[in-house]
């Protein structure tokens, strides 16, 4: 929508006449005049932009036509001073150029003419004829406004308005009690034992009806779990891509794809993976009529066992008749007693009782006109638990928008009345969710960098723009425009999903700005719309990325969802990454990369990469890159870099420092880099480091340029702790000391000695002593959560620091040969996961024996809140001292690969009262010890629910733990 683009162009504008850099920025002559002017304009447009966008919405053509012509002038004027604002950026990091001659001629220019060449000159003076050409076009732009008779209507600014109180998310819906059950029952029916037929089942009914949750009710309902072998998801959608739905059951089926290139190979896969099993197949959202596209399907799905089931949801009972499903179930509306339950599960949630009282009646009004869709009372619930004053809710009863024919779709109504409600920043950054192809994981994180990346979030650098995507996150998931949210195990929201109706809504308003496409093999992509912004292209096993693509010089963020493995791509020609570079110069946002694994569809990056001025956001993930070109450095707006397992990277590009906006660079599982260029300690807005590797080099940047990196914050691995040699420097300058939003550290220190998960480590040159002082040395704030030590050579864990982490909640120690005693860890408060892994003992003390300070009933309680313990690749180990101690809190216990432990401590299995979960696996002397029914002490463990040994449960099941 056109108010959003107005108003990041006239807060880009604002940003950059403001900047206090007089000597270095001079407007002079008339570029001073048409700033100002330029200025003026857009400010009076702005006034009328939320009445012109109401006026279009009700069917008005020529305000929707002036509109489109304002977005686009938006769109050329945000180019060009964003192009304005990297010259003052490239001058600020490159300083004036030496010995540049004087230009022989006067022209117009932002700078004093002395500093720069010719070069420099012509190309501000080029950037002040387009500020001209804008203004001129603005000029026309402003004064056809008035012929509309547009009304002022103020906006509301996002930071005023959003809101912190949690999203209501529910897990059942109200209603549909009896359908679920009835659909439970027959996905449960085996009575007809004629049946040779696979049985198609049919959920039928108009979008947003509620069919795929009653689908996932079902699906997830726990007697169903239990009748079926395995169970397969698909969302189908339109048009029905056979090959993507045939590699999406495969991958269902838990089954790889690599190889496979062609449909028919994929159907035979299929074919071979059900033989024998009682499989549940769900087909979401199937629009296709076509009936060879199924029948090919069918007959391959029919070699499953008896008892198998497809399931299907679809708005139209020709689909369902075409794929032969008997006895569909047709999903009536909702009756106005059930609407109103969803509706006051999120319209009141959390009012007082006396309120929701005041406010029955007219809900029960509002909910009326929600027509029975359960999609319909849950948005404008939504919008409605935000709105406390009467007055406001009758603003939504009486909307015209309930009786718009311009909004498609019943559902449109209140999706449009929520959507209008939205802050204007907020407003773009829902719209921008159209780039992702329907029923898309969509990663929080992720979505949030690419709003970062297209300035939906500010242009300050001191301000905390993650933390606004957050806010701006939530505050579209409290309106129901996000559902299906995955969350991490502290309850932070990692992912979510878009109903397709949302998704539609989104599309229907953003109209041809945003365009998804499966590419196979040789596709041509249509080039015809010229107005497309964003795009993501998803590439098929063989395809490669088209170079058509490049004559869609308006795109803004180019996003390539790739295949897993490197065999599935082909790498790319020569002259297509020069090509789009040197072509989708107004790119924001870029990303090529396989969702995980490797690719080698991009080896090398081209020195053409600099053209991308605008860019802000570049994800080149898993690829096959063994460095970037130092012309790469002269990106100087670029926020987001993302190389993470880039397995051949060598080095990354000695002028990085240049790079001062990036804020995030991700660099994990880089093994290959052996060193920070210098200058990355002027990377002060980084907010994400994953790796940061120290060097012998003393060319190269030292461990004491972490400490000007203070904004860093979530998860940090320091590597290459083997080549610090001057301690006494890092115990002075505190590199970690000021990084209070540090919440996770990996410390590595012998990087040989985690080469190999099985072996023993080489001894360096390296001393104990050095180790234990620079453990010292690398104290963090004391707010750490997470902590994993590598390599160290030490014989204690003693450090005063780590007795200070009273917040710490899970310790990992791998290949820290010298260590036995664990004990002092046992005093850490919150403790909630210990893992241990290739130490090279042959005792490990994790208790406090009785001496004369205890007699021989009294028990000391270590690890207070300690529930998950793991011993792992502990070749030596004979000998656990448990001592005279209690573990409260133990829920599970894991020994992997100790061949020489010879038996449990009786101790930790008679006092770990919450022990539900023990795992023994390649530690010979144990099993033999502990044999289900013939082992000399089974009967020590067999009180434990769940006991697996060798990947085989003895008895019980997974624990939730684990």
């Amino acid at each position: 929508m056109a108010d959003a683009i107005v108003n990041l162009a006239l807060e880009q504008l604002v940003k950059i006449t403001a900047r206090r850099i007089v000597e270095e920025v001079r407007l002079v002559g008339g570029v001073k005049k048409e700033v100002k002017k330029l200025r003026s304009n857009l400010e009076a447009i702005q006034a009328v932009l939320l009445d012109a966008e109401e006026r279009q919405i009700k069917g008005d053509r020529d305000v929707r036509r002036w509109l489109d012509q304002l977005k686009d002038t938006s769109y050329d004027m945000e180019d060009v001073l964003d192009e304005w604002n990297t010259e003052i950026m490239r001058l600020q990091v490159e300083g004036d150029p030496e010995d540049a001659p004087a230009p022989k001629q006067k022209v117009p220019s932002f700078f004093p003419c002395s500093c720069f060449g010719i070069k420099e000159v012509v190309l501000r003076r080029d950037i002040a004829g387009k500020i001209k050409e804008l203004n001129k076009e603005l000029d026309n732009i402003a004064k056809e406004k008035d012929a509309f008779n547009l009304k002022k209507m103020k906006s509301t600014k996002a930071r005023k308005q959003v809101q912190t109180t949690p999203f209501v998310d529910v897990a059942e819906i109200r209603g549909r009690v009896s359908e679920k059950d009835f659909l439970v029952s027959k996905l449960l029916d085996e009575r007809n034992e004629e049946q040779k037929d696979l049985p198609v089942i049919s959920l039928i009914g108009m979008g947003g009806i509620g069919k795929t949750t009653l689908a996932q009710l079902a699906y997830n309902n726990d007697k169903v779990k239990s009748h079926f072998d395995t169970r397969v998801w698909v969302c189908v959608s339109d048009p029905f891509d056979e090959f993507r739905v045939a590699k999406a059951i495969l991958e269902g089926l838990k089954c790889p794809t690599d190889n496979l290139g062609e449909l028919e190979s994929l159907l035979q896969c299929i074919h071979q993976s059900i033989t024998g099993k009682k499989f549940l197949l769900v087909l979401d959202d199937v629009w296709s009529e076509d009936h060879n596209k199924w029948e090919s399907f069918y007959l391959y799905l029919k070699n499953g066992s008896y008892g198998s089931k497809v399931l299907i949801t679809t708005r139209s009972d020709r689909v369902a008749l075409i794929m032969g499903s008997v006895d569909p179930i047709i999903m009536e509306k909702l009756s106005e007693d059930e609407c109103w339950l969803v509706f006051t599960q999120f319209a009141f949630f959390g009012r007082p009782l006396k309120e929701c009282k005041k406010l029955e009646k007219m809900g029960k009004e509002i909910v009326a006109k929600c027509d029975g869709l359960p999609l319909a009372a849950k948005t404008i619930g939504s919008l409605l638990r935000f709105k406390r004053p009467r007055d406001k809710w009758q603003q939504i009863l009486d909307s015209e928008i309930w009786t718009l024919e311009e909004i498609e779709e019943g559902l449109f109504s209140p999706l449009m009345l929520s959507y209008n409600d939205l802050p204007f920043e907020i407003r773009q950054c829902f719209l921008y969710c159209a780039i992702f192809p329907k029923d898309h994981d969509i990663k929080k994180d992720h979505l949030i960098k690419l709003w970062m990346a297209q300035g939906y979030l500010g242009f300050d650098n001191d301000t905390e723009m993650e933390v606004i995507g957050q806010e701006y996150f939530d505050h579209l998931a409290s309106r129901s425009f996000f559902q299906e949210f995955q969350k991490d195990d502290d309850g932070n929201i990692e992912s979510c999903k878009m109903h397709d109706i949302v998704h539609d809504f989104a599309q229907f308003l953003s109209k041809n700005e945003y365009f998804t496409v499966e590419i196979h093999h040789d596709l041509v992509i249509n080039t015809s719309n010229e107005k497309a912004r964003h795009s993501m292209l998803t590439l098929n096993y063989g395809a490669t990325l088209p170079i058509s693509i490049c004559s869609i010089k308006s795109l803004r963020t180019l996003l390539t969802d790739c295949e897993d493995s490197e065999r599935s791509m082909y790498s790319l020609p020569d002259d297509v990454l020069p090509n789009l570079f040197g072509e989708l110069t107004s790119l924001r946002a870029l990303e090529i990369s396989p969702k995980f694994g490797r690719s080698d569809l991009i080896t090398a990056i081209p020195e053409e990469v600099k053209k991308l001025i605008h860019l802000k956001y570049l994800n080149l993930s898993g690829q096959d890159v063994e460095e970037l070109p130092e012309t790469f450095c002269e990106l100087y707006n670029l926020q987001t870099l993302d190389i993470s397992r880039c397995m051949r990277l060598k080095e990354l590009p000695e002028g990085m420092g240049k790079l001062i906006n990036l804020r995030h660079l991700m660099n994990y599982h880089t093994n290959s880099l052996s060193y920070m260029p210098k200058g990355i300690e002027k990377l002060t807005c980084l907010r994400t480091l994953s790796e940061f590797v120290s060097s012998s080099d003393g060319s190269n940047a030292t461990l004491a340029c972490l400490k000007d990196l203070k904004h860093l914050r979530g998860k940090l691995e320091i590597r290459g702790l083997q080549n610090v040699t001057n301690v006494s420097e890092v115990k002075r300058m505190q590199i970690l000391s000021n990084k209070e939003h540090l919440f996770y550290l990996i410390l590595t220190f012998n990087e040989s000695a985690e080469a190999t998960y099985f072996g023993y480590a080489r001894e360096g040159e390296r001393k104990i002593d050095d180790d234990e002082l620079l453990l010292k040395a690398l104290q963090p704030l004391p707010n750490l959560e997470k902590l994993d030590i590598n390599g160290y050579r030490g014989s204690t864990f003693c450090s005063d620091w780590i007795m200070s982490l009273t917040g710490l909640r899970e310790l990992l120690l791998g290949c820290c040969n010298n260590c036995m005693h664990l004990s002092p860890l046992g005093k850490l408060p919150s403790l909630e996961s210990l893992r241990i892994y290739e130490m090279r003992v042959k005792k490990v003390v994790t208790g406090i024996e009785s001496d004369g300070a205890f007699s021989s009933s009294t028990s000391v309680i270590l690890f207070p809140k300690l529930k998950v313990l793991e011993f792992s690749s502990m070749s030596e180990w004979e000998e656990w001292d448990y001592g005279n101690t209690i573990l409260p809190c133990l829920a599970s216990l894991s020994i992997n690969f100790c061949p020489k432990l010879r038996a449990l401590p009786d101790a930790l299995l008679q006092g770990a009262k919450k022990l539900q979960h023990l795992e023994i696996s390649y530690s010979d002397l144990l099993e033999e010890r502990y044999r289900k029914g013939t082992g000399e002490d089974w009967q020590k463990i067999s009180h434990i629910p769940n006991i697996n040994f060798n990947d085989s449960y003895l008895q019980g099941g997974p624990f939730p733990l684990r």
